[in-house]
């Protein structure tokens, strides 16, 4: 976790600590923003799409991505202030052939070929027999070319920025595909940013609410009661998280419950939802 920093409220002067947020990178690299902390915050008065984000590297995979721009709210008068960021600059690499600009190039795995003839010796690092008792596979000159790779794993998810009520559905439903659930039906049309949004898939009854108030009680014991009717699986997605109820109900129901942020990657706030995520469908 990042270390908070100080800084100072444009308009009542008094420090507020702030803990810089990271943010998950497609690669599965965390990225901060870099903060120009020189630079004096200034006071948010109103908002647009196109301030609230910023552009950000990653500094393992060099893929750069839109995240929130970070901002921090006084605890004195009440102030929320942007706080300015480095701007991106060039990558020194840039137009390489045979590589992206900014993507960490290959290393080799395997021991350098070795002239016609040449038996490996102490002098490459390798005896004969190195390899064996180890669980590492040794070809028909002696050579071991290194340890047999682990199962393969679910790739990482990637989150979809969201601006939208439409966006939130979306990134909802791009997860649960990522869980395993098969053919996830989201409805025509635009949803409603006032109104949740139920996505079907066979054995599978979501909800999605864009708004801004937490899930309650009664929102929750609804989509249960579907996913009952429906001999399915029930879950939740939420913006705002949920009321206290709410979250003791669904432990009560064993219903998963995941929030999302503006990074478009959704949380499991409770025991249902990390056996969800362990598992998959």
């Amino acid at each position: 976790m990042a270390e908070a920093v100080p800084v100072r409220c444009p308009a009542c002067l008094r420090e507020n600590g702030y803990t810089v947020p990271v943010f998950p990178c497609a690669c599965g690299s965390p990225v901060v923003p870099p903060l120009d902390l020189a630079a004096e915050p200034l006071p948010l008065t109103r908002r647009t799409w196109s301030e609230t984000w910023v552009t950000v590297r990653c500094g393992a995979c060099g893929r750069e991505g839109e995240w929130p721009h970070p901002e921090v709210g006084c605890t004195s008068c009440g102030t929320v202030a942007r706080i300015p960021v480095h701007p991106l600059t060039p990558e020194p690499d840039a137009g390489s052939p045979g590589h992206p600009p900014h993507w960490p190039r290959p290393t080799p795995t395997h021991p350098t070929p070795h002239a016609e003839g040449h038996t490996p010796g102490p002098e490459n690092g390798r005896h004969p027999g190195d390899g064996q008792g180890r669980g590492e596979a040794v070809d028909g000159a002696g050579v071991a070319p290194g340890p047999v790779p682990p199962p393969a794993r679910r790739a990482a998810f990637r989150p979809l920025t969201i601006r939208t009520a439409r966006d939130a559905v979306t990134t909802a439903a791009l997860y649960l595909r990522w869980l395993g659930f098969q053919d996830v039906r989201q409805p025509d049309g635009l949803p409603v940013p006032s109104a949740a949004v139920d996505l079907r898939a066979p054995g599978l009854v979501a909800q999605v609410d864009p708004t801004t108030a937490p899930a309650g009680l009664r929102a929750v014991e609804c989509v249960w009661l579907n996913g009952l009717t429906s001999s399915a699986t029930s879950v939740y997605f939420a913006l705002a998280g949920y009321t206290d109820e709410a979250r003791a109900r669904a432990d009560d129901l064993g219903l998963p419950l995941f929030v999302m942020d503006l990074t478009g990657m959704p949380q499991p706030v409770n025991d249902p939802a990390d056996g969800l995520l362990g598992t998959g469908a």
